[in-house]
């Protein structure tokens, strides 16, 4: 379209949108106001405050009784506005006994009492008023009124009786509080009643409100305490000593109170009555259980440190030890130590025989609920103690046996056993002489439990009664039950050696060498050595040496044989030793070739010639410092640590010659792979002849070829050829 068509009037203008308005920013401001500012700069700018009415001066009647209309209207729009809002109906009363119309401040409490009979605050701000204005009656009447509605509430009790006392009228403060006490209050009124006797010295009433007063609340043990105390304030030591019991008797044996008891036995006290003291205590520590004697026993203490004897203050001490330990296995039974405590303080104060076997009864009863051994090791100590107990302090020999026997019974011998109770059992045994009981038992206990303690004590028990065949045939059983145990060949070897059977301990000793598994074969090889040299069998030693250097390569059996040849005072036999060991040792730890060789120096300083500790010295090593990096275990550096190495003189030579052997065999490999190229070479350059050999000869192949085509071209054109020569001979 054109401008022109444009601008015709036919053709009106589009009119284009408006654009949109742009969105507001709706991140958060960067400075906050919070509603706690807006309320501080509202009340810095007192925006909200009223401004007090003007204050207006009434100077004529009519203006005083037209305000306190106002003010009444006020107060009553208020209260039919909400007439269960009983702080208006306050206001509203105290307003008109502000102006002295009482009548109407009366009949303002009135009606709120219409609305709300049970509010205690209306009936106290009513009788309050009362009082104010002095109307007794009528405050009497308030609280009369009061009173009837609610009984129950303390505080018209209080105020009417404080009421009555203030105006001195105390037989009618006595009589509202015996209308009081008929509801049977609280504590706190009888304590209120019993205070307001004795200000006016009225003991005997007192002592009648407080026999009441227990009649209804004695269930509390303090309410005693108290009437008691009260007694003896007053003088009345019959008196108080009688509460004392008759409280003893209200709670009886059963639940009997330890706080009653307690202020029973200080009352005594403080009347010099201690042996009435010292009988209450101990009638409470009899018949309370031991969890509520804790006190008794602090008190008890005490008396006894005061008042008491050196053996009183003993019992009572033990006594109440007596009580923590009972305390400590009630709580927990498996707690073996507190059972031992207690145990040994009856023992020490040599209670009687029936109650310790009663506790260890019951100690013993707690056995352990797992079955293993390291549940068992305090437990079994218990026993132990218990059979001691019988044979050396009761001299129940029949008792005793019982006990092992019950003990061996109880222990789970199929998971553990316990030597030390089977040994006790068998020297019990042995102390009644009855040898055979004894070895029974020891038999019975290697065959549930073959123990190497057991099989030790039975052995040693056979050779003190010098049974050497019995001895041997438990040596085989013990052999034959643990054979890697090094010390029971030694001691078997041993008991032959004893008996002189020098060739059935050789014997014992060759067997046990043999065996694959020792738990401690250099003892055993040591022994077997010592056993041949103590027979002067150096040539049996020598070969023993020999075995066992075949088997190891330790610097102790190289100087171990080194000296043995010393001590037969074979010299050049030891040096020929330390020589081998040395050539043996090469590579061994630097210190112990160090040791042999310092070894072998004494012995040459000891037995030798110069020439000989020469050579050895020439041996002996260069110690140098030196430094080494060290690093911690997650491989981190740590630093730099400084040692002590030595050198060997036959190292230094040693690497020397190392070092040329390997320059020899470095030129060795050079020569090797210098030869090994050349081959290479070699064989290349004849592949390449023999390949440009072969190409010759197929280009002469080739060349051949082209002259034969050629040859027979010509021959076969030749006819012709001379077929037209003959012609052109003709035509000629």
């Amino acid at each position: 379209m054109s401008d022109d068509d444009s601008e015709m009037p036919g053709n009106r203008a589009i009119r284009l949108p408006k654009k949109a308005a742009k969105v507001k920013n709706k991140a958060p401001a960067p400075l906050q106001i919070t509603a706690e500012q807006l309320l501080r700069e509202a009340k810095e700018r007192e925006l909200e405050l009223i401004p007090p009415p003007p204050k207006t001066k009434i100077t004529d009647p009519e203006e005083l009784k037209e305000y306190q209309r106002k003010k009444r209207k006020e107060f009553e729009d208020g209260i039919r506005k909400n007439r269960q809002q009983l702080a208006n109906w306050i206001k509203y009363g105290k307003w008109e006994e502000s102006i002295g119309e009482i009548q109407r401040a009366r009949s303002v409490f009135e009606r709120a009492l219409d609305v709300d009979h049970r509010s205690i605050s209306i009936w106290l701000q009513y009788a309050e008023m009362e009082m104010r204005s002095k109307q007794i009656n009528h405050a009497r009447n308030v609280f009369d009124r009061a009173i009837t509605i609610m009984p129950r509430a303390t505080q018209f009790w209080l105020k009417y009786s404080y009421m009555e006392e203030v105006i001195e009228n105390v037989p009618g403060a006595r009589q509202i509080f015996e209308r009081w006490m008929e509801w049977e209050p609280p504590e706190q009124a009888w304590q209120t009643y019993i205070n307001f006797e004795i200000r006016y010295k009225e003991i005997d009433r007192a002592r009648s409100i407080y026999q009441r007063y227990l009649h209804v609340h004695g269930s509390n043990v303090q309410n005693w305490i108290k009437y008691a105390k009260f007694e003896e304030r007053n003088g009345y030591i019959g008196n108080a000593r009688a509460a004392y019991e008759r409280g003893m008797e209200y709670f009886g044996e059963e639940s009997i109170n330890e706080t009653i008891l307690i202020a029973f036995a200080l009352f005594e006290e403080r009347q010099k009555e201690h042996e009435r003291a010292r009988a209450i205590f101990k009638y409470g520590l009899d018949n309370l259980p031991s969890n509520r004697t804790e006190e008794i026993f602090k008190h008890y203490t005490q008396h006894e440190k005061k008042f008491g004897e050196r053996v009183g203050i003993e019992d009572v001490i033990i006594s109440k030890r007596k009580t923590q330990y009972e305390k400590m296995v009630d709580e927990n039974g498996y707690n073996y130590d507190a059972w031992f405590d207690y145990l040994r303080l009856l023992e020490n104060e040599d209670a009687p025989k029936e109650e310790i076997e009663d506790l260890y009864e019951r100690a013993i009863a707690n056995v352990p609920p797992h079955d293993e051994k390291r549940y068992w090791r305090r437990y079994i100590y218990l026993w132990i103690n218990y059979a001691l107990y019988e044979e050396l302090v009761a001299k129940d020999i029949e008792r005793t046996r019982a006990v092992y026997t019950a003990c061996l019974d109880i222990i789970p011998h199929k998971f553990f056993t316990f030597a030390k109770i089977w040994i006790m059992f068998a020297q019990f045994e042995i102390r009644q002489l009855n040898l055979a009981e004894a070895r029974k038992i020891l038999g019975v206990s290697i065959g549930k439990c073959p123990k190497d303690k057991l099989f030790r004590a039975y052995i040693d028990l056979e050779l003190q009664l010098r049974e050497f065949d019995r001895c041997r045939k438990l040596y085989e059983k013990f052999i034959e039950n643990s054979p890697e145990s090094s010390t029971t060949w030694i001691k078997f070897a041993e008991l032959e050696t004893l008996l002189g059977d020098m060739e059935r301990a050789r014997g014992v000793f060759d067997i046990a060498i043999q065996q694959p598994a020792l738990d401690m074969p250099e003892l055993l090889w040591k022994a077997y050595i010592d056993f041949e040299v103590s027979a002067e069998e150096n040539e049996k030693a020598r070969d023993l040496y020999e075995t066992l250097l075949q088997r190891t390569n330790h610097i102790k059996v190289w100087i171990s044989m080194a000296e043995f040849e010393q001590s037969i005072e074979n010299f050049d036999g030891a040096r020929k030793v330390y020589e081998r060991a040395n050539r043996s040792l090469e590579n061994a730890d630097k210190e112990e070739r160090l040791m042999l060789l310092e070894a072998w120096r004494d012995s040459e300083k000891r037995a030798g010639n110069e020439e000989e500790l020469k050579r050895v010295e020439q041996m002996m090593p260069k110690k140098v410092k030196k430094r080494r990096q060290i690093q911690t275990e997650d491989g981190v550096d740590a630093g730099w640590e400084e040692y002590f190495d030595y050198i060997f003189p036959q190292d230094q030579a040693a690497k020397g010659s190392f070092k040329l052997l390997e320059a020899a065999a470095r030129w060795k490999k050079q020569r090797e792979e210098m030869a090994k190229a050349a081959a290479e070479t070699s064989d290349r350059v004849d592949r390449e002849n023999e390949e440009n050999e072969e190409e010759e000869e197929k280009e002469k192949v080739r060349e051949g070829d082209s002259d034969t085509d050629m040859e027979s071209d010509s021959s076969v054109s030749s006819p012709s050829s001379s077929s037209s020569s003959s012609e052109d001979s003709d035509q000629d």
